[in-house]
């Protein structure tokens, strides 16, 4: 009986280890696999970066691949302003319509251009010759796809401002009541008085 109750006591023992051992590799692979994932994202982040700081340099020489570079910087701006009005406008609660989605395929078609003009500047970089042509194309699109940015904006801050006038002009009415119930009203005995006083400076006038 005691040799059988080892033998369970081992096997039990056994179990344990195993299971902690089974525990052990799940944190380990689930650590593992955390780590890879963060290790992506900081990649993509960091290779990001490093193509915006290229885009920054390369915008500061002359020439038509500079042009362009700036370009893609006015581009990247007039959309980041147009994203960040869009979202105020939201958190203020306001009706938007489909303007988000609108944004949304504005925003993937900014970046298909903004491809497009990082593929000329490279070309133009490493080419001697010049197509004219595809930059009037390029910077045609590029007018478009700002103004429309722009045209939302100002869309946005006539919404704004007819909300902050509504406010305003609510806000001046309360502040006029309260001003006028913070008057003082007029005592019947001072106007007595002031009556009795006028009265007899007309008597004395008159004498």
């Amino acid at each position: 009986m005691s040799a059988q109750r080892e033998v369970a006591e081992i096997g039990e023992f056994l179990v344990i280890v195993l299971v902690v051992l089974a525990f052990l590799l799940l944190l380990g692979g689930v650590g593992i696999y955390l780590l890879v994932k963060l290790g992506k994202k900081a990649a993509g982040k960091a290779k990001e970066a490093t193509a915006r700081l290229a885009t920054h340099v390369n915008a500061m020489g002359p020439g038509d691949a500079a042009e362009v570079e700036r370009l893609r910087l006015d581009l990247r701006r007039e959309v980041s302003l147009t994203r960040q009005a869009v979202e105020h406008a939201q958190r203020q609660g306001w009706g938007l319509g489909d303007l988000p989605r609108l944004l949304a395929d504005l925003t993937a078609q900014a970046d298909v251009h903004d491809g497009q003009l990082g593929m000329y500047a490279q070309q133009r970089r490493v080419s001697p010759y010049v197509d004219h042509a595809t930059l009037d194309r390029l910077r045609g699109h590029q007018a478009k796809l700002t103004a429309m940015c722009a045209r939302i904006r100002a869309d946005l801050l006539g919404d704004q401002l007819q909300h902050s006038a509504h406010g305003i002009d609510e806000l001046h009415a309360r502040t006029d009541l309260e001003i006028e119930a913070r008057r003082r009203a007029p005592d019947p005995l001072d106007e007595i008085d002031d009556l009795y006083r006028r009265s007899m400076e007309n008597r004395k006038d008159h004498l």
